[in-house]
């Protein structure tokens, strides 16, 4: 997840405790080997398509005059906006990028792997955000829709649970989308800051973005302490983020 922050405050994920050294690793199951009848699970499409539509929603429910306004970081509004809408372009365009093989066992594990690749340069992370609000054009609000229907009529047609390319390597597409989840669900959480809109994410979109945070703060060491800030027992340092 990028977040239009400068390359200094951008916060680097440290690799996590690898199976390979037989140690625990969360969620992460073996490589998951596809018969003709897997399917995404219907829990798991349908989580995304609510996530992907309260990001249309609340696109609908920003002032015309507010897209120049400070969004997140280095980003104003619509630079966020159209960050945001990447998760829903990324869908699209990796369905029709099949993988010959299965490289990301897990949603923490693509995290891992694609922040090492982000952090290394955040400006352009920051860029594509522009440029993808740019490419909204002269109707955002329209614009997002398009890209909402789009994406979930996608992954309505998928026969089966197909690997794909991504930043990260080749992933099953069920494991993908809650990485797609994930980032609308956060950033519109950032949208409603940023308007002053109250936000409420979809009870499941929320508990699987929780899910998926801890799954990346446990492999990257830091479950202990995320558990004694949850319990009142300590604070993470300011700044802290799994992403």
């Amino acid at each position: 997840m990028g977040d239009g922050r400068s390359k200094t405050s951008v916060i680097h994920l440290a690799i996590g405790r690898s199976a390979r050294s037989g140690e625990f690793e969360p969620h992460l199951a073996p490589p998951h080997r596809a018969s003709h009848t897997d399917r995404v699970t219907t829990d798991i499409a349908a989580t995304f398509a609510a996530a992907a539509g309260c990001f249309a929603e609340l696109v609908e429910q920003i002032p015309p005059g507010r897209w120049g306004d400070p969004g997140l970081g280095d980003w104003d509004l619509r630079s966020l906006v159209g960050h945001t809408s990447r998760s829903l372009i990324t869908v699209i365009t990796y369905l029709r990028q099949p993988a010959d093989k299965e490289d990301v066992p897990s949603p923490a594990v693509y995290y891992q792997r694609s922040s090492q690749i982000i952090t290394a340069d955040p400006e352009a992370v920051t860029e594509r955000g522009r440029q993808a609000g740019l490419a909204l054009g002269d109707d955002p609000t329209a614009a997002i829709h398009r890209l909402y229907e789009e994406a979930v009529a996608a992954v309505q047609a998928v026969d089966g649970d197909p690997v794909i390319t991504t930043i990260a390597g080749g992933m099953r597409l069920s494991r993908y989308l809650p990485t797609r989840t994930f980032e609308l669900t956060v950033h519109c959480l950032d949208i409603g800051a940023a308007c002053g809109l109250d936000v409420t994410p979809t009870a499941p979109a929320l508990a699987q973005s929780l899910q998926l945070a801890t799954d990346v703060a446990l492999l990257r060491g830091d479950g202990p302490d995320l558990l004694l800030t949850l319990t009142g027992r300590k604070s993470l340092p300011a700044g802290y983020s799994v992403v």
